[in-house]
């Protein structure tokens, strides 16, 4: 049974997974969309949104909490002026996860991760109402 476990370990150690999911939420606020394993997406999924989350509220302290995760001072100035803005009155759901096929070499699961843009989403609302 996999009551209370809450997360996938990714057959990493809890340092190793930090670093990972670190390493991931970087590439994904600078590309605004990347390629990985399915389990790694939903991982990221969860922790890049928390990031967004706390960058929405603009405080010296939301910096340093977001800082421990994002060490790279010109990706923390992005997610905080750029990124985190653009969702002010979204509630949730700032990411979406699209399945692809099997990786080639061991078949793994394979998916893009991507920041959902405002305008793409304005723009399909009005073509769902039409």
């Amino acid at each position: 049974m996999r009551h209370r476990h809450a997360h996938r370990k990714m057959g990493r150690t809890s340092e190793h997974r930090m670093a990972t999911l670190r390493n991931l939420a970087g590439a994904l606020f600078t590309h605004e969309r990347i390629q990985t394993t399915h389990a790694n997406a939903k991982e990221l999924r969860s922790f890049a949104e928390r990031l967004i989350t706390r960058a929405r509220k603009d405080t010296v302290h939301a910096r340093r909490i977001v800082a421990r995760d994002i060490q790279d001072r010109t990706l923390l100035k992005r997610l905080f002026d750029d990124i985190a803005p653009r969702y002010a009155t979204r509630p949730g759901g700032y990411t979406r996860i699209v399945r692809l096929m099997p990786r080639r070499g061991d078949a793994a699961s394979m998916a893009i991760i991507e920041l959902v843009s405002q305008a793409a989403e304005g723009g399909d609302g009005a073509k769902a109402s039409e």
